[in-house]
């Protein structure tokens, strides 16, 4: 067998170099395109990953905001309770004072009434006022009533709230000038005036078993120089 041209030789290694160098840049290149195509692939998902994050901590959020509205008063909280759950009045309470100075409760059964006034031709009277609305004053009295007209009694100190009620004159400022038997056992009649005089009047009360001293009628003196 003849030997191979040297030239030959060297032509075929060269194009089998050649074609190596191909197949490697080939396989170079399909593995740069699978790393670019896995780092694609990651990224995108890295960032889907922390859009669902970022949105599932703002549905969070959101819900924290929405209970916190839901919990947080709606007003400034005015009554208060005891341990066993019974209502406290407050200490500013405009309801709270002295009991003397209290008015009845009103009976929300009542209409709120009507005020008649009639003037006087007595000298002594400038009119005459009846007011429907008034209520009795309460007590503390139980069994049977007995007017009693001691300076120290319970029932005499209920007339001169009963005559503060009806005038509006203050309790502890007032002067009580008389208070006697109106015309029966459960009626009476009292003078009062303020202290300065520039007030005076004349009330009449009757009695309600278990409620108490009840106005009736009120008149408006022009002086206290008369026989009473």
């Amino acid at each position: 067998m003849a030997q191979e041209e040297p030239n030959f030789s060297r032509t075929r290694r060269k194009k089998r170099r050649n074609r190596s160098n191909r197949i490697l840049n080939l396989l170079i290149g399909i593995v740069v395109l699978l790393i670019i195509v896995v780092a694609t692939s990651i990224i995108l998902q890295g960032g889907e990953d922390q859009a669902d994050e970022d949105a599932v901590a703002d549905q969070t959020v959101t819900e924290d905001n929405a209970n916190t509205e839901e919990q947080a008063p709606t007003g400034n909280v005015t009554d208060e309770h005891d341990e066993d759950g019974n209502d406290l009045q407050l200490e500013n309470d405009p309801e709270i004072g002295n009991e003397e100075n209290r008015q009845p409760e009103e009976d929300n059964t009542h209409s709120p009434g009507t005020v008649t006034i009639v003037p006087s031709e007595d000298k002594v009277i400038k009119e005459t006022v009846i007011d429907t609305s008034w209520q009795p004053i309460g007590t503390t009295q139980t069994g049977e009533h007995i007017s009693s007209y001691d300076g120290k009694s319970v029932d005499w100190e209920e007339k001169k709230k009963a005559l503060a009620y009806a005038t509006g004159l203050p309790y502890d400022s007032m002067i009580f000038w008389k208070i006697k038997n109106g015309g029966g056992p459960q009626q009476s009649v009292g003078i009062v005036s303020s202290r300065d005089n520039e007030k005076k009047y004349r009330v009449y009360l009757e009695w309600v078993d278990e409620k108490g001293w009840k106005p009736v009628k009120m008149d408006v003196l022009t002086t206290l120089d008369f026989d009473y």
